[in-house]
């Protein structure tokens, strides 16, 4: 009983001293009383969660509702990222610096800034390559490394203030890069939500694009970019519609042995999309059973305008498991039917189609045999006979040499006299099987 007394205690304890340090660093703005200030400080193990950010992972911070925490990313670059930091100290607002080792060495004074500032320092490799998504794991490693050991060069003997934080570049992500670093113990940054400062749009526009898409997602990790004049510019009206919306900024930074990770549960960091943000499930109406099912089409959608009582099911198959060949019917495999089997009506009852009348198709020549007697050769074209020529004629009928060969002999009429045949171009090969008159297999 006693020991149960104990932890309550100080159970009670630790979540005062967390809940003091958050109001005290949200109050303590010496000179700006209306600040927006830091709500409270999240301590993180990256052991624990190594990919974060609902843009590209299933977990992100847990965040409570209206809370956000800021990231700038590929500093520090003089003016600008000065001028960041002036609007972050104006609001007493921390955030998280991913920098560039190849800039932290060139402006070793700004990042000692950020430091003393208060500010997380992360690591965004060493040159910035656009290539981290298909670059070997040797060579990220080496990007990774340089970049973490030029912030603790420049920082010197506060170097350990150095986060295991890293952003890949482009978020040009990798499996073999992210368990490369997972496996080190470093957690890999995505971001919940963007301003697209880096497509060279107005401070106008940043400010519009960072708030609305805050408010439609309600917390998480935004990313800005520092380097950026207009990110600068409109850094000061962010800070300021965030706290006019009820928005509170939250800092993180890493747990060591001096500072243990904050309490939380395995579901507060899992990423749980809202209505409006992409992707979201769309609902399906009016579906009652388990499995969707679809409304069959009408038959009239088909030409099928007249009905009968009794519907009858209709299949393209002559026989249920047959399909018809020159020499019979052949079986198939059972067919499912998807989704349903369809009942139509209106159609005949009968086992096959009909054959397609003549008068469906058109015939650019067409071919008649002369009758026979009648003297006239076969012809193409409309089936008229060629008139005779000035050249082959006379008044006492058409001239012959001695060596002409013989006319060849008239066709022998093929149809009843007063039947027109029309016929095509095509030679038709001999059916390997009897037809009786219908077209069926004679038996």
């Amino acid at each position: 009983m006693r020991t149960l007394a104990t932890l309550s205690v100080l159970a009670t304890s630790v979540l005062a001293t967390v809940v003091a340090m958050g109001t005290a660093s949200a109050a303590d703005c010496p000179g700006h009383p209306n600040a927006l200030g830091t709500s409270r400080t999240l301590v993180v193990d990256p052991s624990e969660h190594g990919l974060l950010g609902g843009m590209q992972y299933r977990e992100s911070l847990p965040l409570q509702d209206h809370e956000v925490v800021l990231t700038f990313d590929d500093g520090p670059l003089p003016p600008h990222t000065t001028r960041v930091l002036d609007a972050l100290a104006a609001e007493c607002v921390k955030a998280t610096f991913f920098m560039v080792g190849q800039m932290v060495r060139g402006y070793p004074s700004v990042v000692r800034r950020i430091y003393e500032d208060g500010h997380t320092i992360a690591n965004h490799s060493q040159t910035h390559p656009f290539t981290f998504h298909k670059m070997s794991v040797d060579a990220a490693a080496r990007q990774v490394n340089d970049g973490f050991e030029s912030l603790r060069t420049v920082l010197g003997e506060h170097a350990d203030a150095v986060a295991p934080f890293f952003r890949i570049p482009g978020l040009l992500r990798q499996t073999s890069v992210e368990n490369y670093l997972t496996q080190r113990d470093v957690m890999v940054w995505s971001l919940d939500f963007l301003a697209d400062d880096w497509t060279h749009i107005s401070s106008r526009e940043i400010i519009n694009r960072a708030i609305s898409r805050i408010e439609a997602r309600g917390r998480g990790i935004l990313l800005l970019h520092d380097i950026q004049p207009a990110t600068a510019a409109a850094l000061p009206e962010i800070l300021h519609e965030l706290k006019v919306r009820g928005f509170r900024i939250v800092q993180v930074v890493p747990a060591r042995p001096d500072r243990p990770k904050t309490a939380s549960t395995p579901e507060q960091w899992v990423v749980r999309h809202t209505p409006g943000i992409w992707p979201t499930s769309v609902p399906v109406v009016g579906l009652d059973e388990s499995s969707p099912l679809l409304t069959a089409p009408s038959p009239a959608n088909f030409g099928v305008a007249d009905t009968i009582e009794a519907p009858l099911d209709q299949t393209l198959a002559l026989a249920p498991g047959k399909v018809r060949s020159g020499v019979g019917d052949a079986g198939l495999s059972p067919l499912a039917v998807w989704p349903h089997g369809v009942k139509l009506t209106g159609l005949p009852k009968a086992g096959e189609l009909p054959a397609p009348a003549a008068v469906n198709f058109h015939y650019s020549r067409v071919w008649r045999p002369a009758s026979a007697g009648s003297g006239q050769k076969s012809t193409f074209r409309s089936g008229k006979a060629a008139p005779p020529t000035a050249r082959n004629t006379s008044a006492n009928g058409p001239k012959k040499r001695a060596d002409s060969p013989a006319p060849p002999a008239a066709v022998p009429a093929a149809h009843p006299a007063g039947v027109r045949p029309v016929g095509h171009q095509l030679s038709i090969g001999k059916p390997t099987v009897a037809l009786d008159t219908t077209g069926s297999i004679a038996r």
